[in-house]
């Protein structure tokens, strides 16, 4: 059945991880990279008013240089962001309006609800904020990023039929993850009718270099492509997809990017078996077994952040990005007001509630080890 946003290309142009010279957007890098996307025939552009420069670069890039109907901007507002009145909530709005000059956004989302989060969203009332926005023209499609449980996003969805699409992680590494349950998010929003779109296909470019495993699979399969390739148009062969946002940081990523998705094919049945693969190679990687389940949580005398602070170690062990681990322990621990593995007294509590039976006090010398 068609679907919102069919008929748009299935790669969309992230503005999270623009190129930078010294920090500072490099604009005219930007301009090369836009005009390469348009003249390739795609058109769907996500930034966000949390994404420092992203919105005034995207201004400067496109929207002053093309004709406005020729694309599609999307932007969030982040309410739980040092918001303490629905005013300064709704002040992002205009904010993201002026910094875009946009006139209008094409797709308007209430950005990254799940947990504590969507209080905000709640209590600012910013679900009615944004249909009256819709009512005045200044919003076309009306719609929600998405970080935790299918269980959450379930009830959201049944509170907020009126919510166009869904935004969501999902790629093949997290297909299956008990942590991120992108399989069953992706299918609780598709029980309810409504489109998806994929956000860190890539997984923050930890799939374009995947454990070795991985990449002894995809080229025997096909020496040509690169392992990006792979991520991305798994997540694009899913149905019901809007388009998959890439945050290309380079002119080489995104033709790359363009080589094989300016003439889009889902994968094949062959293809998918080579994707099985790369799972099953993922699978067998030892990680520790966490479910996420937070159990310990409910019990440490000491608030740390245990989870968390897993799902960074494992992340580790699987791709070897230091970097990134760390960035995830920082979102996932201290982001959500919990301390770091480091800070464990030992005392075992949590360990008596663990349904895995996880030695989590010594792994957690692991994890301050290891991301130390």
């Amino acid at each position: 059945m068609p679907y919102l946003g069919e008929n748009i290309k299935k790669l969309g142009f992230g503005l999270m991880r623009l190129p930078k010279q010294e920090d500072v957007i490099d604009i005219e890098a930007v301009k090369v990279m836009v005009d390469r996307f348009m003249e390739d025939g795609f058109t769907y552009f996500d930034t966000a008013w949390a994404y420092p420069g992203s919105e005034v670069a995207i201004r400067e890039a496109l929207v002053e240089r093309y004709p406005r109907g020729s694309f599609q901007l999307a932007t969030k507002n982040a309410a739980w962001i040092n918001c303490k009145t629905r005013e300064e909530a709704i002040a992002q709005f205009e904010t993201s309006l002026k910094q875009t000059g946009a006139g209008y956004f094409d797709f308007y989302l209430l950005h990254n609800l799940g947990e504590s989060r969507t209080k905000f969203f709640n209590d600012f009332d910013m679900w009615n904020f944004v249909q009256n926005k819709k009512a005045e023209g200044l919003i076309k499609r009306v719609g929600f990023s998405f970080h935790s449980t299918p269980e959450e996003l379930e009830a959201i969805l049944t509170d907020h039929p009126e919510m166009e699409f869904v935004q969501l992680q999902i790629n093949y590494g997290d297909w299956e993850n008990p942590a991120i349950q992108s399989r069953a998010c992706y299918e609780v929003a598709r029980k309810h009718g409504k489109p998806v779109i994929i956000m860190e296909p890539v997984k923050g470019g930890m799939l374009a270099s995947p454990p070795e495993a991985v990449e002894e699979i995809f080229k025997s399969a096909n020496p040509e492509a690169s392992y990006a390739s792979w991520a991305i148009r798994f997540a694009a062969s899913q149905e019901g997809v809007i388009t998959v946002l890439s945050g290309m940081s380079n002119l080489e990523q995104m033709k790359d990017n363009l080589s094989y998705m300016k003439d889009f094919t889902t994968l094949s049945d062959d293809e998918k078996k080579i994707i099985a693969a790369a799972q099953d190679a993922l699978s067998k990687i030892p990680l520790i077994p966490c479910t996420s389940c937070d159990y310990c949580a409910k019990v440490c005398p000491n608030d740390i952040g245990i989870a968390g602070s897993f799902t960074a170690m494992n992340s580790l062990t699987l791709y070897g990005n230091k970097a990134m681990a760390k960035h995830q322990a920082g979102w996932l621990v201290g982001g959500h007001g919990r301390k770091p593995a480091s800070e464990c007294i030992k005392c075992g509590e949590c360990e008596k509630v663990c349904p895995q039976h996880i030695a989590i006090s010594q792994e957690l010398v692991n994890v301050a080890e290891a991301l130390a």
